[in-house]
């Protein structure tokens, strides 16, 4: 039976569902936004990002040195924000950095992902072991949000493996390739294009509920099963899905069939769906257009281009300013002609990274698979940053809750009240927490500009070159100077 032929019974559990979470919120009152924003970065621990000053605001949990797999207590250096060189984050890597918990592996990991130019790039010893050097201010963005807004302690990625497979989860709760398979996609397709569009060729790694790769054949990057948009669909709320390329890892729409829907022209593939064509956004800038043009959709992904990721070997630094910019394109932003809403007063804004991207972080993940025992293999992985930023968060409120990459989920299924995704070991099925201790003030704080010397019109520039023009001509002092 295909997705499409059981939309009628996945409606009736979605309302059946969304009917008893509309009974619990009566009886305990919850903030609610007209608008939640996902915006995704890449690649980033909490110890990597944040190691410079890990005393930066009190309560927040950052260790400035790791262990070796032999026992060496090692001090986390700085590197520079923009390097030449990749870690490998796939499963083996994370089960070497893992090591049963103890979190002392990342020297075994002695490959790289990737290196820009093999004659320049100087690796230097264990470089799983470093931190950000923020002596010229080049993340002092996610500083200055973490002390104005929510910083979240316990937020693990709910994977084990690279980007193709997190952003799966950011959209679905899952990278299962069908409802109810006990199989998760673990790792990036081994051609481009990489998803419902590719060649019949294309294969990416699946791995078992016990974590095992190597006796399950990779499979066609194209899955079929219910989505967070489908629950957004079926109630009516908005959604829009902002990526640079239709056919990158981090578009995750472009990998579920009734999403995609991919047909043929003259020879080319291209995904045609109602859902695809009206509501993923090809072009990441084009978030700050439809801030600025009062077209906000009620839920929105942002996924960056690659130079403004914090992607290693890909970014050129302009990560953070990149952010900053869509916060305060949203903090700042007049009120709406004819409705006359405010962004600021309605909107939630998550910022999160998909993966740990092979840094180094000190705390374990503490669940090992889903409540009904499926993915003891696969989930949950390594901390990540997140970030949470709205008009009710106390400043530089630290939160120990756990989260994971379906407690945004949840949140957005609750405050809209959609229901569930659906059936299967989706990651909203795990927490249980509302993430409402982040939403504490009684009435809306006066938004405050992120400082950065240049603000989003730089991102709204035309043309990506004459962008580019403009960042290196203002980064030829250094990265510090236009902070």
């Amino acid at each position: 039976m295909t997705f499409r032929t059981t939309k009628l019974r996945v409606a009736a559990l979605v309302m059946i569902s969304g009917l008893a979470a509309s009974i619990c919120s009566a009886a305990t009152p919850a903030r609610t936004f007209k608008h939640v924003v996902i915006i995704l970065q890449e690649n980033r621990t909490p110890d990597n990002v944040f190691g410079s000053n890990p005393n930066f605001e009190p309560g927040v949990d950052i260790q400035g040195f790791g262990f070796t797999s032999t026992g060496e207590r090692v001090p986390l250096t700085p590197i520079p924000w923009v390097m030449c060189f990749d870690l490998p984050h796939g499963l083996l890597a994370w089960r070497n950095e893992w090591d049963k918990g103890k979190m002392d592996g990342g020297d075994k990991n002695t490959y790289m992902a990737a290196v820009r130019d093999p004659t320049t790039c100087a690796v230097p010893p264990l470089p799983e072991y470093k931190y950000v050097d923020n002596s010229r201010g080049q993340v002092q963005v996610y500083f200055d949000i973490a002390k104005q807004y929510g910083w979240a302690n316990r937020m693990f990625q709910t994977n084990r493996g690279p980007s193709y497979a997190a952003h799966q989860f950011f959209l679905a709760g899952t990278s299962a390739p069908t409802t109810f398979s006990k199989l998760f996609v673990s790792g990036n397709p081994d051609k481009e294009p990489q998803d419902c569009t590719s060649p019949p060729d294309v294969r990416v790694a699946v791995v078992d509920e016990n974590g095992d790769e190597d006796s399950n054949p990779p499979i066609y990057p194209c899955f079929e099963h219910p989505t967070l948009p489908d629950v957004l669909n079926g109630v009516g709320v908005s959604w829009k899905y902002y990526a640079e390329s239709p056919h990158g890892i981090w578009t995750a729409p472009n990998s579920i069939d009734h999403l995609c829907q991919a047909t043929e022209r003259n020879g080319v593939k291209s995904c045609s769906g109602p859902d695809w064509l009206n509501n993923v956004v090809i072009g990441s800038h084009r978030a700050l257009t439809d801030i600025q043009d009062c077209k906000l959709a009620q839920v929105s992904w942002i996924t960056p281009t690659e130079e403004e990721s914090d992607h290693p070997v890909m970014t050129d630094g302009r990560g953070p300013p990149w952010v900053a910019s869509l916060v305060n394109a949203l903090g700042s932003h007049p009120p709406c002609p004819g409705s006359g809403e405010v962004y600021w007063e309605d909107t939630l804004i998550f910022i999160t990274w998909d993966d740990w991207g092979g840094w180094y972080d000190h705390v374990p993940p503490t669940r090992n698979g889903q409540p009904n025992g499926w993915g003891k293999g696969y989930t949950y992985g390594f901390r990540v940053p997140l970030l949470v930023v709205s008009a009710y968060t106390p400043a530089g409120f630290v939160e120990n809750e756990e989260h994971d990459t379906g407690s945004l989920l949840k949140f957005i299924e609750t405050n809209f009240s959609t229901g569930r995704i659906g059936p299967g070991f989706y990651a909203d099925a795990y927490p249980n927490d509302t993430m409402q201790n982040y939403f504490t003030l009684q009435s809306p704080r006066r938004f405050v500009p992120i400082h950065v010397a240049f603000n989003f019109k730089f991102f709204l520039l035309d043309h990506e070159a004459q962008a580019r023009d403009v960042f290196n001509e203002m980064a030829r002092c250094g990265i510090g100077c236009w902070f």
